[in-house]
């Protein structure tokens, strides 16, 4: 999707790109840091407070209208990271067993995720601990933004 951003929120080491319909986020990106884009609808003002909110204080809980997207298995992987308690990881491989499914399915759907830190896909690791991919990239930028999520939800 190249269609520019409802709002761009300034974070501590990158930014998220908000897009949204009327009534429905349609996605959320993680941006290399950029100027901050003042939010040109209501929802992508409300968005934007939120993640504001989530990003001084990572015990918020967000009541954003996400669009349905995603197949029945990226749906159900979803729901599965929405129920990882904060501050805590579960591995590809244990998501995979949970669901019936293998790991690679599993990354596959984080990666695929269009609300990240709503639907906190960074809560997925590797098995035995390491960081694993984050959001379709294997290193870099992104997996730097995961540490950070990660850091910010154990209160670091």
């Amino acid at each position: 999707m190249n269609a520019p951003y409802d709002a761009v929120l300034p974070g501590p080491t990158f930014s998220l790109g908000i897009r949204c319909s009327n009534d429905e986020i349609t996605e959320i990106v993680y941006l290399e840091p950029r100027t901050e884009v003042k939010p040109d609808t209501p929802l992508a003002m409300e968005a934007a407070r939120q993640l504001r909110a989530w990003l001084q204080d990572a015990s918020f809980e967000f009541s954003l209208p996400l669009q349905p997207a995603g197949t029945a298995f990226q749906r159900r992987v979803w729901q599965q990271i929405a129920a990882i308690p904060r501050g805590e990881t579960r591995s590809y491989g244990e998501l995979a067993a949970t669901l019936h499914s293998a790991p690679r399915p599993v990354g596959g759907a984080c990666g695929a995720n269009p609300y990240p830190v709503v639907i906190p896909c960074h809560r997925v690791v590797a098995a035995g601990g390491g960081l694993g991919g984050f959001a379709r990239a294997r290193g870099g930028f992104l997996l730097e933004v995961k540490r950070w999520l990660l850091d910010h939800e154990r209160g670091g």
